[in-house]
């Protein structure tokens, strides 16, 4: 018996490992990547306007993410912040790696492999100034710009697509830059 539940556990626990991972990087329901995505203009440094409140980045201020390219193609991430309690930086590298093609922005990024999370970018300026970006579900979900500010017209929009798309904006975070 105990030989049979080892070789089950051998079987099982690593196909529910993968399954997990898999939902992990998924598309929230009701959304849709950006297509025709160029990733080359897409590198470079955002900052994070808004944010849906999560533990990883919980207090912190003057957020920005930094993308470049690596060798074997996928992106190098530098998410960093301010946290103004223990009046320090904090910063979480990771690598981020298309879902589908370069050119539908669906990313899976991992930080901690070998967990990886879903990074879709769902709203994107013609000239790539900026993105609103969802995570994995609907509890996720940043605003971003290449510059520390956004305007209130263009925030306000992406704040509407982002309520169309069912995330729920009245928890925005707005973030001190």
């Amino acid at each position: 018996m105990a030989v049979v539940s080892k070789t089950i556990s051998r079987a099982i626990v690593p196909a529910l490992v993968a399954l997990s991972l898999i939902g992990c990087a998924s598309v929230p329901p009701g959304v849709s990547p950006v297509t025709g995505f160029d990733t080359d203009r897409y590198l470079g440094k955002w900052y994070e306007i808004a944010r849906l409140d999560h533990s990883f980045e919980r207090g912190l201020e003057r957020v920005s993410a930094e993308y470049s390219r690596r060798s074997d193609g996928s992106i190098a991430v530098l998410n960093r912040g301010y946290d103004p309690a223990k009046q320090r930086w904090r910063e979480a590298r990771g690598v981020a790696r298309f879902r589908v093609s370069p050119d539908v922005a669906s990313l899976k990024v991992t930080f901690f492999w070998p967990f990886s999370g879903g990074y879709h970018v769902i709203a994107l300026d013609p000239d790539y100034q900026w993105a609103l970006v969802a995570g994995p579900s609907h509890k996720y979900l940043w605003i971003l710009a290449r510059e520390p500010y956004l305007d209130s017209a263009t925030y306000d929009r992406l704040v509407g697509v982002a309520r169309e798309a069912g995330f729920p904006v009245e928890s925005l975070i707005r973030v001190a830059q």
